[in-house]
Parts: structure tokens; C-alpha cells; sequence
């Protein structure tokens, strides 16, 4: 990796406008999932629709998750890349196996 001096050392995603909004539109649905999903629980709505809620959520987040990698890779990994940055794709491929795991 690059020797960076310790303020430049903060790594940082360079996402549109419009990717940032639709990450947020999307984190922002899911977070009212899981409130409803708290509201429920307290609510004492039967469990099968509970899980079924919970399942709706962890969906959503692979389908965020799948978008956010997608764009790491078109832009923060190539850029480390093109600055000779190789170690981004082992950084890279123990994040694909951490998502891979759930």
C-alpha cells in the first residue's frame, strides 16, 4: 500500500449524487422495515409474519449490498488499481467472502 502521511490516510468513496440518493432512499425504506419489524414484535403480531418481514429486510440489504460492491469495484478498486495499488483486490476478495457467507 501507499505511504500516506496519517491525514491522508482516510480512504473515501468518490459514488454520483444520484448513487449516493439511491443508497440512502434504500437504507432509509429498510431502516422503516426493521422499526415496523420493533413495532410489530411489541405488538405481538404472529411470528410467521415477523420472519417473513425479517426475510423482506435481509433481501434488501443483499440487494444493497450487491449495488454497493458493484460500484466499489467500478470505481475505488480500479482507482487503487491504476495508482498501483494491487492489495485492494485481496482487500476486495475478503469482502466478497464475508457477503458470501451469510
Amino acid at each position: 500500500m501507499k505511504e500516506m502521511c496519517e491525514h491522508c490516510s482516510k480512504r473515501e468513496a468518490h459514488h454520483s449524487k444520484e448513487l449516493k440518493k439511491n443508497f440512502n432512499d434504500r437504507l432509509n425504506r429498510i431502516e422503516g422495515q426493521v422499526r415496523a419489524i420493533n413495532k410489530m414484535i411489541t405488538e405481538n403480531v404472529y411470528c410467521d409474519e415477523i420472519l417473513n418481514q425479517i426475510s423482506a429486510v435481509q433481501s434488501a440489504m443483499m440487494s444493497i449490498s450487491k449495488l454497493i460492491l458493484e460500484a466499489h469495484m467500478k470505481s475505488c478498486v480500479v482507482e487503487q488499481i491504476r495508482e498501483g495499488n494491487t492489495e485492494v483486490v485481496d482487500e476486495l476478495m475478503k469482502t466478497i467472502y464475508k457477503l458470501m457467507r451469510k
